[in-house]
């Protein structure tokens, strides 16, 4: 068990009973590994087993990293392609924390303009299924220098099982056929992706055989010459012909200036842990925190699943999502206040705004002011014998992203400039309203939820207590948020805590979602007599966490909701 602080016993027993009750029927759950030397847990049965067996090899956290990320591109189309971006949070053996930032690029020649009609309001579609959609991807950049910089094991070495799942194939598994089914229409639309994903008249069956040949020969290419296998030569400029092709304006140029950035880490505490994540351009790591912050200044007497609870949680969120909306973005390109956002005063004005019997209209809660000084999406965890942790979240935005797929790469290109505030108040197709921080320019990183994040003991010296991360576009945040709360505040074992239902508010729209029989009745009519508006929904994140406890074995518990697997090294 993981140790938490002050635990509850009678309310951990009342948990455990109403979570029985109440628990979403994701399926049944994947058992939760436990192994003294080394871990991984991802969205994919096939890309957990490749991590653990670089591990066995001897390689770090990095290097299985690196190795789940190229099997994911494979096995996990839908999220984990290399046609995205993504962000690392990286810890070493020493316990310091690196952030790499591999997120997609706006092309040089992308201009606000692009996406807006006569009137100033955004084409529909233009933002999400056409070349203009495509950002530079960065994820097989990111991949190089994450094993340039940590990894032991030849860079060949890593990508070969990838290679291998592409040319053989794997089963169709449930996730990838609902993942076909809400990305139909748009793959259908391109006749690359239609001939790979959809090669039938209808959505393909579960356990019939996926073989990307083309894919296959474009990762044999990148084990051969590096990341200049993908933004140099016939890869790169099959991908810049196919964005044009369909309205784009990148060029090979935009590939051969692509540039991974390392970022310093946002560092906050809570109820004694310490709390890294990831900076801007995510807004994860600076919203996480926030949360956190405002949240440690009450007492949960109610426990999990209550409804003062789940209102004090969702009043939160939405103070926290309004300053999202404002001042978060690029900070190569705009200013970020985070010292600011993160400032004990300010984060204790906006607490004290919360009324405990009363919701606040989302109306009535603008973004904050901080005094001066003076979107689909994959996530894996792992972990090493010697300390090392990986949390590195990559994304396409939507399934399947622009249902693109680069002329005879096999490559699922993006959607990522949906991400981007294409005009004011208009929000994206996750319903999230940005500002002029979040607005489209060239070479700028749009603004993203991932939350790759790692909680350490407030001793040194000691293994990581917490490594997770979530897909899910804006839910992102706020399933870690949850999953922390649940292992330190409520007491939950880390697969109990990743297992429990969620709730999301993100101040617009003005709602509380809750995942299905996650609230039972008597909580919904206390929300809705407090103001609160509810609505279903099907899944809030899906967070694959590790964790260590006191005698330094490490927890892999992988969440239901998409079937992931915790795989132990042997």
């Amino acid at each position: 068990m993981i140790p938490v602080q002050n635990p509850r016993k009678i309310l951990a027993l009342a948990v455990s009973v109403w979570l029985c009750a109440t628990a979403p029927s994701f399926g049944a759950d994947p058992a939760a590994a436990d192994s003294p030397r080394g871990m991984v847990v991802s969205p994919e049965a096939h890309a957990s087993r490749v991590g653990a067996e670089v591990l066995a090899e001897g390689g770090t956290a990095a290097d299985a990293a690196v190795a789940v990320a190229f099997a994911l591109a494979v096995t996990n189309p839908q999220a984990g392609g290399i046609g995205g971006g993504g962000f690392l949070l990286y810890r070493d053996e020493h316990g310091n924390h690196t952030a790499l930032d591999f997120r997609e690029t706006a092309p040089e020649g992308l201009t606000p303009d692009r996406f807006v009609d006569e009137s100033g309001k955004p084409v529909p579609g233009l933002s999400l299924e056409t070349g203009l959609a495509v950002g530079v991807p960065g994820v097989v950049a990111g991949l190089a220098e994450i094993h340039e910089r940590w990894g032991v094991l030849p860079w060949k070495r890593l990508i070969e099982p990838a290679i291998g799942l592409a040319r053989d194939g794997f089963p169709v598994y449930p996730d990838l056929v609902r993942a076909y089914g809400s990305a139909e229409k748009r793959l259908r639309l391109d006749e690359r992706a239609t001939a790979i994903f959809l090669p039938g008249a209808g959505v393909p069956l579960r356990g019939r055989i996926l073989e990307q040949p083309q894919l296959a020969a474009t990762l044999e290419r990148i084990a051969r010459r590096g990341r200049a296998g993908f933004y140099e030569g016939p890869v790169a400029q099959a991908l810049v012909a196919t964005v044009q092709a369909r309205g784009g304006v990148m060029e090979l140029t935009d590939l051969g200036a692509y540039e991974v950035v390392e970022r310093e880490p946002v560092r906050g505490t809570y109820r004694g842990y310490r709390v890294v994540s990831f900076p801007p351009p995510s807004s994860g790591g600076i919203i996480l925190l926030q949360m956190l912050a405002m949240l440690e200044r009450f007492e949960m007497p109610e426990g999990y699943g209550a409804s003062d609870t789940i209102h004090l949680m969702a009043e939160i969120q939405r103070r926290a999502f309004a300053d999202r909306s404002k001042w978060l973005g690029d900070p190569d390109h705009v200013d970020v206040p985070v010292e600011r956002l993160l400032d004990s005063a300010y984060v204790a004005s906006r607490a004290s705004t919360i009324d405990r019997s009363r919701a606040t209209p989302s109306s009535e809660i603008l973004p904050g002011a901080p005094a001066a000084e003076g979107s689909d999406t994959a996530h894996f965890s792992v972990a090493d014998r010697s300390g090392r942790a990986a949390s590195l979240t990559t994304t396409l935005n939507t399934s399947f992203g622009s249902g693109i797929v680069a002329a005879g790469t096999g490559i699922v290109l993006n959607n990522e400039m949906d991400d981007f505030s294409l005009a004011p108040g208009v929000p994206n197709v996750y319903g999230l309203v940005g500002g002029e921080a979040n607005a489209v320019r060239p070479r700028k990183r749009p603004l993203s939820s991932m939350t790759p994040t790692i909680v350490e003991y407030a001793e040194t010296g000691k293994r990581p207590f917490l490594v997770l991360g979530s897909p899910g576009g804006p839910r992102i945040i706020n399933a870690v948020f949850q999953v922390l709360v649940n292992v330190i505040d409520h007491g939950m074992e880390l697969q109990e805590a990743v297992n429990a239902p969620r709730v999301h508010h993100q101040w617009i729209p003005d709602l509380i979602s809750y995942e299905e029989r996650a609230l039972p009745a008597d909580v919904r009519r206390a929300l809705r007599a407090m103001g609160h508006s509810l609505a279903t929904y099907e899944r809030i994140g899906n967070v694959n966490a590790i964790g260590a406890d006191e005698n330094g074995h490490w927890l892999g518990a992988a969440d239901p909701r998409k079937g992931g697997a915790a795989t132990g090294q042997p």
